[in-house]
């Protein structure tokens, strides 16, 4: 990941960091009330669904390329849960984005979305530990 001094001097702020993913996690609420007749409200609580998600397509074995733009929408998803729950903010830069808590921490919930479909990683606990404070490993 760039450093944070880099990420500063490059970044966006709201409205154009912000609408891709914003898109993204739209998309993704839209997928999963349609297709798996989930309701996804944004709070911390729906993330254990969408961890559950992730590890039930895991399961699957589907192919990363088949499943890397549902992954992008659930990260862009729980992003946005970490944005309303702390009062975050998107950045961007090089086409990466990052959620920036008001604490000056930068968290990648997309990344932790792919990391959880390798079994490394929990949405839940990624906005547990932004909206707490908590460091991740």
């Amino acid at each position: 990941m760039t450093t944070a001094t880099n990420v500063t001097t490059q970044q966006q702020t709201r409205p154009s960091a912000a609408a891709k993913p914003v898109r993204w996690a739209a998309d993704a609420v839209a997928a999963m009330r349609e297709g798996a007749r989930l309701r996804l409200d944004y709070s911390a609580r729906s993330l254990w669904s969408v961890d559950r998600m992730i590890e039930d397509i895991r399961r699957e074995s589907a192919p990363y390329a088949a499943v890397e733009t549902v992954l992008r929408g659930f990260g862009a998803y729980a992003g946005e849960v970490i944005v309303r729950q702390t009062g975050g903010e998107w950045w961007a830069s090089g086409g990466d984005h990052w959620v920036r808590t008001p604490d000056g921490r930068l968290w990648d919930p997309v990344e932790e979305a792919r990391r959880c479909y390798t079994g490394d990683g929990s949405l839940r606990l990624l906005c547990r530990d932004a909206s707490s404070g908590t460091a991740r490993p």
